[in-house]
């Protein structure tokens, strides 16, 4: 296993550096430059040529894309991103003020759908083929193709601007300082409740089917009937032998999920407004700020290899059975 994990954490280096490479390439290949968006509709027709060319000295985009790379490559060996073409501030900074507003509304998010797809998942595989199953697989189903970003306009228009019971923008209010201490919380609170509904129904309808699918396995096994025949409880032939068994490939995809909790969501963030790592992706993306979509870009990556290394992992560390070579 020791042997594994180092041979994986040197993949990582080449791999991490090949993604790096294509990202830099794309992005610095897109239509226009900071230079430009940062001045239109403000300076556009009144910069001269030789302002303009000074600007982008500024920047560094004068330099070939390859020497700009190399620039950038030597900046990360110290983990230092650079610094955001926008405001001038350090990436990493502007990207740490940002992680705990998306970390609070995914693992919220996360514990939600967890806490009620093990339950729903496990019963739905107990009673497979009764009337409840069928009915939460159809409801599930349906939920999982709805799109984010529609559900979140119709919760919106509804809850928002019809019938005015939450809040649908931002992380708090403006006078949310001056409510005291529960009422700042009460009020970050309902701030949250549309973003969470968005990100949890359709995570619900995944991990609970998910759940089902595991446990139905498990279900089929000979120990499962060896533990009927005994005349074992059926509630502890769940939770003792189905549900243990059932959650080794939970964990593992529970490992997969991490760059999510850490990335989050560019659209929902956007649409409501919220001060979060999608958004700033988002925000970044559209002023060509290259230095925070790189730095954003890469932490991402380096995430989803860790997850997946995790991942691989924790799946051996739950199962004996399983080796790595």
């Amino acid at each position: 296993m020791l042997q594994y994990t180092l041979r994986r954490l040197l993949y990582l280096i080449p791999t991490l550096l090949g993604i790096t490479i294509v990202t830099f390439v794309v992005v610095n290949l897109a239509p226009g430059d900071p230079v430009e968006l940062i001045n239109r509709g403000q300076m556009d027709s009144r910069i001269s040529p030789e302002s303009y060319r000074q600007m982008l000295h500024l920047y560094g985009l004068d330099d070939p894309l390859h020497v700009r790379y190399v620039t950038w490559l030597k900046r990360l060996v110290t983990f230092d991103f650079g610094t955001s073409f926008l405001d001038y501030r350090p990436v990493t900074e502007k990207i740490m003020e940002r992680l705990p507003a998306t970390l609070w509304l995914n693992v919220v998010s996360l514990v939600i759908s967890l806490v009620l797809a093990v339950p729903l998942g496990l019963y739905a595989a107990m009673r497979q083929h009764s009337r409840l199953d069928k009915l939460a697989g159809t409801g599930l189903y349906l939920l999982y193709s709805l799109p984010e970003f529609w559900v979140a306009l119709l919760l919106i228009m509804l809850f928002g601007v019809e019938l005015k019971l939450l809040p649908f923008h931002g992380l708090e209010s403006m006078d949310a300082r001056d409510m005291g201490f529960f009422g700042y919380w009460k009020d970050r609170l309902l701030h949250m409740v549309l973003p969470v509904v968005c990100l949890t129904y359709g995570s619900l309808a995944f991990l609970s089917r998910f759940v089902r699918g595991s446990s139905l396995e498990v279900i089929r096994q000979d120990f499962v009937r060896t533990a009927r025949a005994k005349g074992l409880d059926e509630r502890r032939i769940v939770f003792h032998h189905v549900f243990r068994n059932t959650m080794i490939p939970v964990l593992t995809l529970l490992g997969l999920l991490l760059p999510t909790l850490i990335s989050g969501s560019i659209i929902l963030e956007s649409i409501f407004s919220w001060p979060g790592i999608g958004n700033l992706f988002f925000t970044a993306v559209l002023a060509r700020d290259y230095p925070v979509v790189m730095g954003l870009s890469f932490i991402t990556a380096l995430l989803v290899l860790v997850s997946t290394l995790l991942a691989d992992l924790l799946y051996a560390w739950a199962d004996p059975r399983v080796t790595y070579q």
